[in-house]
Formats: C-alpha cells, structure tokens, sequence
C-alpha cells in the first residue's frame, strides 16, 4: 500500500508538473518553516491584490487550480496556490485508513497549518504591489484551515469558503470575520449545505456581509470540475466577490 501511494504521488506530481509549466514558484519563511507558493505571474494593474488559494485534501495537482488562478488575474488580482500541505501530509492523508483517522491527522496539524497561512498572508500583505490587501480562498479542507487562519485578523480582509467551513470547535471563538462569500454544491455529501448555511447565520450574527451561492445537483468537488459550466461560474463569483472587497 505505502508503495502504491508513493507511486501515485509520484504519478500526480508528473502530471501536475504539466499542468503547473506556467507558475512561478518560490517559497515563504513562516514560524512553521519554509512554505512553497506558486504564482500566475502580476495582473496588468499597478497594484494587484493578492488572494491566497489553499487546497483540498489532494493538493494542487489538477489543472482547474491553473483556471482559477488565470480567473482572479483576469479580475485584477495575484493569485497565490500555497502549498500548506506538504508531501508528507498529502501521503499521510491518501494513506489512512478511514474518516476518523484523517480527521485526528487534520487536529493535530492544523495548528502549523493555521501558522502557516497567516505567515504567507503577512509576508503578501507587506509587498507594495499588493496595495495591502489579501484575501484567501480555501477548497475543502483548505476551507476549513482558511476559515480557522482568518478569524480576527486584520491583515486578510476577504475570504472565500468552498464546501466547507469552520474545524471542530472553532465557530465557538469567532468574534468577527472578514466580508464572506461561501459557494456550496447544494448535493454536498461530505460538507451538507446545512453546514454552510449555518456559516452564513453566524456572519450575519457577527454583522459582516456575507453571501451564500448555491449551486442546484451539485457534490462536494463540483468547484474542481474543469472545463464544467458551474465550475466556471463559481470561479467568477469567486473572482468578483474577492476584486470587490480587495480593491476598495
């Protein structure tokens, strides 16, 4: 089995490799070490806001991340895939043995993951042709650590939750929360829209805006479907919703 993941993770970094041929990589000093960050090059704009993308439990292997990174730089922002999750995380992950077992791993390194996020944020915040403004947009589990990283913090000043929403025990502590959008596929499986509507009462609760887009018959991944009409437009919902709130 370990060998089997070994040879997927090698098979998706190839193909990934492919897809990612246009990305700038460099990487970030954060408290819990040097993180990778790859880029889609400035949008045309002198100041670009930048928005940090974090993935699911899979990684950032798939071509859609390329679409969507191409989306906001269309929208007049920098897009960011942080790789929060390291190789290791990703093998550990596509190598347990059940929903229990990720969902301990997720505990227990979500607090580095959390630090990881607000060090990049900071780190984007502080280059001058980002005028400041950051936004993070997170996928699944990435949702879950962008919603955890965002709480309080003044220097991530939109956020974007895709099927999925706070870690367990985390909603409790929430004082406040940067303007919201959450997208959900209405047939979510794994995240149910009762979960993001749940979200969106208590941002209104909390009195920042907020909106929830629903999008009919569709699962939990529908967000990474490339080349899907749903997909597209959740993308550029995303990418208005981040442009509005980043460029004021």
């Amino acid at each position: 089995m370990r060998l089997f993941s070994c040879v997927l993770i090698v098979l998706a970094c190839m193909f990934g490799n492919a897809y990612a041929a246009s990305r700038q990589q460099f990487t970030v000093e954060t408290p819990t070490g040097r993180i990778l960050v790859e880029s889609f090059g400035n949008c045309a704009k002198t100041i670009c806001p930048a928005v940090v993308i974090l993935s699911g439990s899979k990684g950032f292997g798939a071509p859609v991340f390329d679409e969507i990174g191409q989306t906001l730089r269309a929208a007049g922002l920098n897009a960011y895939l942080v790789h929060v999750l390291s190789m290791a995380d990703l093998d550990t992950i596509a190598t347990a043995s059940g929903a229990q077992t990720r969902i301990a791993y997720y505990a227990q390194r979500l607090p580095d993951w959390i630090s990881a996020v607000r060090g990049v944020a900071a780190f984007l915040e502080s280059q001058p042709h980002h005028g400041g403004k950051v936004g993070v947009l997170g996928v699944s589990l990435g949702a879950q650590i962008a919603s955890a990283a965002s709480v309080g913090r003044s220097d991530i000043d939109a956020l974007v939750l895709v099927d999925g929403g706070f870690p367990n025990g985390y909603s409790q502590a929430v004082r406040s929360l940067p303007p919201l959008l959450l997208i959900w596929g209405s047939a979510d499986r794994t995240f149910p829209l009762s979960i993001g509507r749940e979200l969106q009462r208590i941002a209104q609760q909390l009195g920042g805006p907020v909106t929830l887009d629903v999008f009919e018959g569709d699962a939990h991944d529908f967000f990474l479907r490339s080349g899907t009409r749903n997909a597209g437009a959740a993308h550029q919902s995303a990418a208005e919703f981040l442009a509005a709130h980043l460029s004021r």
